[in-house]
């Protein structure tokens, strides 16, 4: 029996011998390798199979698994996400074209450069709406690469227990793991890659000055939440006042592209040096004021700005932001804030006009 989300019937008779050849067991190139079958030109739309394909390009599902190296069960779910239109129809069997074996080599080419299914679709959309596939794979290599010059280290876990005070600390090393600090090497259960070892060291610093590693673990954990809602910030501003002029229309060139990937290039290294200058001026004027109120320094403590630096809890901002939008963020906490003076100095002027009220009523 079957539903009717089931794919009909590859094969419920036995077509032509000469339109469909018999199964093959070539196997796809192996990974990394060139696909087997040439590219065709940018923008060339993946074609729909003739009323009378040759024999070489009139497949089974099965044959085209093998072919291509891949089953079955995957042709049909990369259908299903959009990624492989559908086999023409021809009598009581579906047939696929050269046209599929070309796109599921392609799909199996940006697999193995580490792309995932949704990036590979809109990838392949742009190739078949005009656009080359090697700009649009650099304007991706540009937002996808690494926004660090930090290379990943290694670290066993005799090193690991050696940099923190030599006592072993499992819990810990599960929040590293956890919070992306470490990775665990596959098949080797006493190695990790440690993918910033400037983050580590930072952490073996703070943990030798006598800050427990269950602190340290609970500050990371806010302290990305907050440099997420930097990043969001900065990425919604160039947005709307750089790359708006990009997202209104679907780039019909690979000029504009280019484009598009060289001001991602150019842009990349602004961010950090906006919040390491920002960084800088908020902890020279926070840790003078800090230093003076610790040391009861008689001077008044002067706020150096308008504004007012105030630690919100990152699921709050998250919170409002779901509720008002990221760019209302500031003004929606300004304003709850401001209400909240503005109700208690209300209460407590009501609260005075009672108390005199009733002194005023009493014998």
């Amino acid at each position: 029996m079957r539903t009717m989300n089931d794919e009909p019937a590859e094969t419920t008779g036995t077509p032509p011998a000469a339109a469909l050849p018999p199964a093959t067991t070539t196997p796809r190139a192996t990974t990394g390798s060139a696909p087997t079958t040439a590219l065709p030109p940018a923008g060339t739309p993946l074609p729909a199979p003739t009323s009378a394909p040759s024999p070489a390009s009139a497949y089974r599902i099965e044959d085209l698994a093998h072919r291509s190296g891949t089953t079955v069960r995957t042709i049909r779910a990369y259908q299903d996400k959009g990624l492989l239109p559908r086999p023409e129809r021809r009598g009581r069997a579906n047939v696929y074209s050269e046209a599929h074996l070309q796109r599921l080599h392609q799909i199996a080419d940006l697999l193995d450069r580490g792309y995932t299914l949704a990036s590979i679709k809109e990838l392949l959309e742009a190739w078949d709406t005009g656009r080359g596939l090697g700009a649009v794979l650099g304007l991706v290599a540009e937002v996808d690469g690494p926004w660090t010059d930090e290379e990943a280290d290694r670290i066993t876990r005799s090193e690991l227990v050696e940099r923190f005070g030599g006592v072993p600390d499992e819990a810990a090393v599960t929040d590293a793991v956890e919070l992306g600090v470490l990775e665990p090497v596959p098949g080797e259960e006493n190695l990790f890659v440690v993918p910033s070892p400037q983050e580590l060291s930072v952490a073996a610093e703070l943990h030798a000055a006598g800050v427990p590693l269950s602190a340290i673990t609970g500050h990371l954990k806010e302290l990305r939440g907050q440099i997420e809602h930097i990043a969001a910030r900065f990425l919604d501003f160039t947005t709307e006042h750089v790359f708006a002029r990009y997202l209104g229309h679907q780039p019909t060139s690979e000029a504009e592209t280019a484009e598009a990937a060289a001001l991602v290039r150019r842009l990349r290294p602004l961010a950090q040096q906006s919040v390491d200058a920002e960084l800088a001026r908020a902890m020279r004027s926070l840790a003078t004021r800090h230093l003076r109120q610790h040391l009861g320094a008689d001077a008044p403590v002067r706020r150096t700005s308008e504004s007012f630096p105030v630690q919100i809890p990152a699921s709050t901002i998250q919170a409002v932001e779901r509720l008002v939008g990221p760019e209302r963020l500031q003004a929606f906490i300004t304003a709850a804030a401001e209400r909240e003076v503005q109700t208690r100095t209300l209460d407590s002027l009501t609260a005075s006009a009672q108390k005199m009220s009733k002194l005023d009523q009493s014998p």
